[in-house]
């Protein structure tokens, strides 16, 4: 699995749109700055998501997030590729027994698939945008992740890049 987190908020996200001609189409702005946190593991080759959305991003969030992964995967061995977060090398990092953390190439987000969920979520649920309150913001995450989730050909064909399918992840 690859995990990342992500910040979603309040603030528009202009984006190209159409509208027919002579027509521009007007999008409106908001400033606030207001923000929820989504933790996301995807594996890439069983085109799976696992994602937690909280109020805040630390070393706690991060042990409760593999927790729920550990229960989610109970009888499978996970091995996990995060990037270089402070909470994913903390010593309070609780890691449960079937999960193996190892870490990305610093400055690589590019190597991470998770990554291209969050631009997936971004460009189809957020675009041009402006929320009343962050529990919309929360209300489209969960519809957009479910949506996801529902669609493992879509997350397989959007992660499962040709390096990844032709790692050997056999144990012995």
């Amino acid at each position: 699995m690859f995990q990342d987190e992500a910040r979603f908020g309040r603030m528009v996200r202009i984006r190209r749109c159409w509208s027919p001609a002579p027509l521009r189409p007007t999008v409106p702005n908001g400033y606030e700055r207001q923000f929820v946190y989504v933790y996301g593991a995807v594996s890439p080759i069983e085109g799976e998501l696992d994602w937690m959305i909280c109020r805040e991003m630390n070393t706690e969030r991060m042990s409760c997030f593999l927790e729920q992964i550990r229960s989610a995967h109970p009888d499978e061995f996970i091995l996990m590729v995060v990037d270089g977060a402070s909470s994913h090398k903390s010593k309070e990092l609780s890691c449960p027994e079937n999960i193996r953390l190892v870490a990305l190439p610093p400055y690589s987000p590019e190597l991470n698939p998770q990554e291209h969920v969050w631009d997936e979520l971004r460009e189809k649920e957020f675009p041009n945008r402006v929320f009343n309150e962050l529990a919309a913001v929360e209300r489209q995450l969960q519809t957009g992740l479910a949506r996801m989730c529902a669609d493992s050909p879509g997350l397989r064909s959007l992660t499962a890049w040709p390096w990844i399918i032709s790692l050997n992840l056999n144990a012995i």
